[in-house]
């Protein structure tokens, strides 16, 4: 499982950085399923040019095996918005959910983990 925990307002450059220590991290993880956990009531909105970074980022994620992704923070119908116009909930054998609260994210994403683990 991978952990990130996303601050502040966002650029392309800041996206890019991020994306390659990403994958930098990630890349141990990717011969199996893994899934991926991210802190996001600390980040702040972004610029639109950056949106493409982060898809490719979640393209690269998906083709190197990550199978679950729990988004954790405070419900908020902008953030929502700018999160699911990146980062597509379903594709593949993809699944990307949504929380408010670490528990509960972190217990889903065990228990897909480990339901995938037995298929």
């Amino acid at each position: 499982m991978l952990f990130a925990r996303l601050k502040g307002t966002w650029n392309k450059e800041a996206a890019v950085s991020f994306a390659q220590r990403f994958k930098a991290q990630a890349a141990p993880l990717v011969e199996r399923p893994w899934g991926h956990v991210v802190y996001l009531d600390d980040w702040d909105l972004c610029s639109p040019d950056m949106f493409p970074v982060i898809e490719s980022l979640v393209e690269w994620c998906i083709d190197n095996n990550l199978k679950r992704a729990a988004q954790i923070y405070t419900p908020s119908a902008m953030k929502r918005q700018f999160l699911d116009r990146m980062v597509v909930e379903e594709m593949g054998d993809f699944t990307r959910a949504c929380f408010d609260c670490e528990e509960a994210a972190l217990a889903w994403l065990e228990s897909e983990l480990e339901n995938l683990d037995h298929k």
